[in-house]
């Protein structure tokens, strides 16, 4: 495979971490790295690919001699995609900034890569939520078209980053020493009001739209719609914060335009790269996010028939979101486009 040198901005965040992690796993041929993040983060010593590369500050200027820069997300990707692009490099975004942009591919390489071909420089990484409910939609989509999802989400505080990761764990020990417990990241740090998740569910992931939805709940509606290229599909969302360290899991209900049966929507799944089933009911086999963390699958499980609609099922899906939801799905993105020669 052709070796690329490749910059990382946001090296020093959980996404970014996971970045680092893969490339040495996947053996990602990468022939030179060059690690940004922000002024504070600027110096700091980072192994990888048995070398000691040095963070350096991000700015527009960063990208010279850069053939693929992987965006951790943020809101600084509007200001340096453009950038690095200008630069000669293709830029894959885990932010939203570009998702809906319809100049933008927004890509699960397993689903839809075919999509890559028409990049013009950036490609946008989907919402983890939407990546990990497509990966298990896509098969039985393939089978007989989705009319409608309804899905309610279960998400890991990974997905609000590395400062929500350690308040969960801060407030854990607060809790069992009998202390108050100090909340400043959830729902959003950006927001006035914060809420502890320890032993909490919070039902707010972004802030609220007029419609009474959340960006959040909004973006699976509209990223599915463009991933898919179906806007005929229904879908309504519910988006929840749970006291999990990594790994979301969704449950999902689907309506179909025709019966499949369960043997057919199982083996499909199973035949589905990147997809695990996991559904035994007798031996209460099924996924959980305590063991699909730093795996890369996304796992499929509680395969049923909805009693109450006609060619409509209900499957529990997990994957976990730093990885096939974040940092492996962009990587894949970049494997695939050496791979077809787009790089």
């Amino acid at each position: 495979m052709k070796q690329v040198r490749v910059a990382i901005l946001g090296a020093t965040g959980a996404v970014g971490q996971e970045f680092l992690n893969l490339i040495e796993e996947r053996k990602f041929p990468a022939a030179s790295l060059r690690l940004l993040a922000s002024a504070r983060s600027a110096g700091k010593q980072i192994e990888c690919l048995g070398q000691t590369w040095t963070v350096e500050e991000a700015t527009e200027d960063s990208f010279k001699d850069i053939d693929i820069a992987l965006f951790a997300g943020g809101s600084i990707s509007k200001t340096l995609a453009p950038a690095a692009v200008k630069a000669g490099a293709i830029v894959i975004d885990n932010s939203s900034a570009f998702r809906m942009d319809p100049n933008v591919p927004l890509v699960v390489p397993e689903v839809n890569p075919e999509a890559l071909r028409q990049h013009h420089g950036i490609i946008a990484n989907p919402n983890c939520s939407t990546i990990i409910m497509l990966m298990a939609l896509k098969p039985i989509y393939d089978l007989a078209r989705i009319k409608r999802i309804v899905v309610s989400t279960y998400q890991a505080v990974s997905g609000a980053g590395k400062e929500a990761i350690d308040e969960l764990n801060d407030q854990v020990k607060a809790y069992m020493a009998g202390q108050p417990m100090e909340a400043n990241i959830l729902p959003s740090a950006s927001l006035t009001k914060h809420y502890p998740i320890a032993f909490n569910l919070i039902p707010q992931i972004d802030a609220f739209l007029d419609t009474g939805y959340t960006k959040e709940e909004m973006k699976m509606v509209n990223e599915t719609h463009k991933i898919l290229n179906d806007y005929n599909i229904g879908i309504t969302a519910t988006t929840i914060r749970v006291p999990v360290f990594r790994s979301h899991s969704e449950s999902i209900n689907i309506e179909l335009e025709k019966p499949v049966s369960l043997a057919d929507m199982r083996s499909a799944l199973a035949a589905f790269p990147g997809v695990t089933v996991q559904d035994d009911p007798a031996e209460m086999v099924y996924p959980m996010p305590l063991y699909t963390s730093e795996k890369d699958d996304v796992y499929v499980g509680r395969i049923r028939e909805d009693a109450s609609q006609k060619n409509s099922y209900n499957l529990w899906v997990v994957g976990d979101q730093i990885r096939k939801g974040a940092a492996l799905n962009a990587l894949q993105i970049a494997e695939t486009m050496i791979r077809d020669g787009l790089v």
